[in-house]
């Protein structure tokens, strides 16, 4: 009982924090601002956490580990590469549609953070792209791709185009209603897979 109450006040302050780096921005709050907007004192944010730092930390972690679990299973499935992309597309573009606050914080202050978050999280955040890269790889062997594009390139034009897209919405500037999603997941995969199909002759 006991443990299961700490495992809810840690998750509580946790999605404390999400609301207030979210609007705050991380570098511009203070842990007594999680603990005021989680409803706790000020020194039970130390309890669990060491550092604001650690909060974010955990957060990344968190979200991120689910997205390379997801790119694992995705993978592991019997479909054409396309429809592996798709898969993938789909699932980064979801998880902002139903937590656009976290997505926020992850882009904003942690993988457009190149010299500090950033560069904390790289053995993870590259995680991502070579399971990407795997998938166009893949899609190569199988002639299913054209094999003159390098699957490392690949990548990076993959999800640097769905995350140019994710800070699109979270800065306002284009139409983030529920039908941008899904053409915007469409555009992704229809122009990147596009340029990568294999051509005949």
């Amino acid at each position: 009982m006991a443990k299961a109450a700490a495992v809810d006040r840690r998750r509580q302050i946790l999605d404390a924090a999400i609301r207030v780096f979210a609007r705050q921005g991380f570098h511009r709050c203070r842990v007594s601002d999680i603990a005021d907007e989680a409803g706790v004192a000020y020194g039970l944010v130390y309890h669990y956490f060491d550092s604001k730092d650690q909060v974010l930390n955990e957060l990344f972690s968190e979200r991120w580990s689910l997205m390379l679990a997801a790119i694992d299973e995705v993978d592991g499935q019997r479909i054409p590469a396309r429809e592996k992309l798709d898969a993938v597309a789909g699932f980064i573009i979801d998880s902002y549609r139903h937590d656009p606050e976290l997505m926020k914080v992850i882009i904003v202050e942690v993988t457009r953070a190149a010299n500090s978050f950033g560069r904390t999280h790289l053995p993870e955040i590259s995680r991502a792209y070579d399971s990407i890269a795997k998938i166009v790889s893949d899609g190569q062997e199988r002639g299913e791709f054209r094999g003159d594009v390098d699957p490392g390139f690949a990548s990076m034009w993959f999800y640097g185009a769905i995350e140019q897209l994710l800070s699109g919405w979270v800065f306002e500037l284009i139409p983030g209603g529920e039908a941008d999603f899904d053409r915007a997941r469409k555009m992704v995969v229809e122009t990147i897979c596009g340029g990568l199909e294999a051509r005949a002759g």
